[in-house]
């Protein structure tokens, strides 16, 4: 008898605290349904009724609401479903109040955005893509266009923050709970948005949160959406985890938008003149150049020009059955000394082994160590003997070296500075045999690197052998030599040649 009396006393003990042990769980359950509910299913002069739980029936009355919204049992009661739904990560704008309808949105069409800071999770490049192509979810089905700035104030300014951060008046919660939130259109917080600095952001691995999906969310909320109770849909305002690679919107997503700002013009589109060009064309100009091993390659809208050292033959093709995923009216391209060329349009480069494009491209130019400012490259060349390349930016000019990938110091410099004699924009370049070809317009120029100097002048396509006659009417004439290169030469300094020789002749015949 006396050996049971411990485990009576045990047996006391115990079931005397499970009482208090659930009264606490029962307390905090409740504390995080009423912040749930007064964070996101009450306006402000509510919210202080809720929080403090002076009247019952109201508080039942929100989970009502929000059972509703979310397609429960509308019970009014904390059931497991309900508490399921609180403890899911979420967007941080309400379901209710002023955000429980559509907004009138921006008066204009062209808005620009600005990011303020990068998380550490992921590359800069990485964010700037996710952020753009969030943006283009929305400018897909809407007349709205978005342009990126890098000072002064936006339309959209985008920021990492954590927990109470500056004049927000929305707080974060730490990880999980609430991922980001975003303002509807109008003047000072209008339009900005925030992500929670303390969650894990990627656009690739499993773990964490899909930057591109929370921000292409958090843009409809800048534009003026709501919350969506369709799960379906990207306004639904519960994480969920989709395909990045598929398109994100739903038709009540699209319906939403369009409602406001309309949808694409529904004017026919002109399509562009899709002329074949000719190689022997003497207004022939060039979008981009560069070796490849053995070969150089002329680039023109969606077609190339393959020519070979040692044949003579000429191949033109489209650029698409060498490369699909490669974009028509590239600006630039060469060959760097690791056996890949380098090609780019706008913002972005790809590289190219061999006949492959690598898969983990396109890339930032930026990530090459280019300004902000600079939003495409007019022609690229790698000097073999120095392991230098040169990019062409209007009348700007950059080294980078290849060895140590990255930009010289003192760069940019005045193209005519570096290169005496070529003052206009650069079209393309490449380099052949010690020298740089320059084309611009209908002209090349052959640049000796040691002499820096022009040594001739010819036109574009005397890499083509044409045999057909030209109609010059910029007074050059070409001729054609055995090696195959048409050197042009001035009518003007014929003529000059021809009247000094009368004029000595005629002297001579005085005395």
């Amino acid at each position: 008898m006396k050996q049971l009396l411990p485990l009576f006393l045990l047996f006391m003990t115990f079931s005397s605290a499970f009482p208090a042990d659930r009264k606490r769980e029962n307390e905090e359950t409740m504390q995080l349904a009423q912040a749930y509910l007064n964070q996101f299913y009450s306006t402000e002069i509510e919210a202080s009724h809720l929080y403090q739980n002076k009247n019952r029936s109201f508080t039942d009355s929100k989970i009502r609401e929000m059972q509703a919204f979310f397609g429960l049992t509308v019970t009014g009661k904390l059931d497991s479903n309900t508490l399921e739904i609180m403890k899911t990560p979420r967007c941080g704008v309400p379901d209710v109040g002023q955000y429980g309808y559509t907004l009138p949105g921006w008066r204009k069409r062209k808005l620009t955005y600005r990011i303020m800071n990068y998380t550490p999770d992921m590359p800069q490049a990485e964010v700037d893509e996710a952020i753009q192509k969030a943006l283009d979810v929305w400018s897909e089905v809407t007349p709205l266009m978005f342009t990126k700035i890098y000072k002064g104030v936006a339309d959209i300014m985008i920021a990492f923050r954590t927990r109470v951060h500056g004049w927000c008046p929305r707080h974060f919660d730490g990880p999980l709970g609430v991922l980001g939130h975003a303002f509807p259109p109008g003047p000072g917080l209008g339009g900005d948005m925030h992500f929670d600095e303390d969650e894990n952001w990627t656009t690739k691995n499993a773990t964490g949160f899909n930057l591109f999906l929370v921000a292409a969310h958090e843009f409809g909320h800048s534009l003026g959406l709501s919350h969506s109770n369709d799960e379906r849909a990207l306004m639904f305002p519960n994480y969920v985890t989709l395909d990045p690679s598929k398109y994100p919107l739903s038709q009540d997503d699209i319906s939403g938008i369009q409602s406001i700002y309309g949808g694409l013009p529904t004017a026919p589109v002109k399509t562009k003149r899709t002329n074949v060009p000719r190689a022997c064309d003497p207004d022939l100009t060039f979008d981009a150049i560069t070796t490849l091993r053995r070969e150089v390659m002329f680039f023109k809208g969606r077609h190339l020009w393959r020519i070979y050292y040692d044949i003579a033959d000429v191949e033109f093709e489209l650029i698409a059955s060498f490369w699909p995923s490669l974009p028509a009216d590239l600006q630039a391209a060469y060959e760097n000394p690791k056996d890949a060329i380098l090609v780019f349009k706008d913002e972005n480069f790809w590289m190219i082994r061999g006949y492959a494009v690598l898969s983990d491209y396109p890339k930032p130019i930026h990530t090459l160590g280019f300004a902000r400012h600079v939003k495409k490259i007019d022609a690229a060349v790698c000097d073999r003997d120095t392991r230098k390349t040169y990019f062409f930016v209007g009348i700007w000019c950059w080294r980078y070296d290849e060895t140590t990938q990255t930009m010289d110091r003192g760069y940019p410099q005045r193209v005519i500075t570096q290169f005496p004699g070529i003052s206009l924009r650069v079209d393309a370049v490449f380099w052949h045999k010690g020298f740089f070809y320059f084309f611009r317009g209908s002209k090349q120029f052959e640049y000796d690197l040691k002499a820096k100097n022009i040594t001739r002048v010819l036109r574009t396509n005397t890499w083509f052998k044409c045999k057909e006659p030209l109609n010059l009417s910029s007074g050059i004439e070409e001729k054609v030599p055995s090696g195959g290169v048409e050197i042009l030469y001035h009518k003007s300094l014929i003529l000059f040649t021809c009247s000094i020789f009368h004029l000595l002749k005629r002297l001579y015949s005085y005395q």
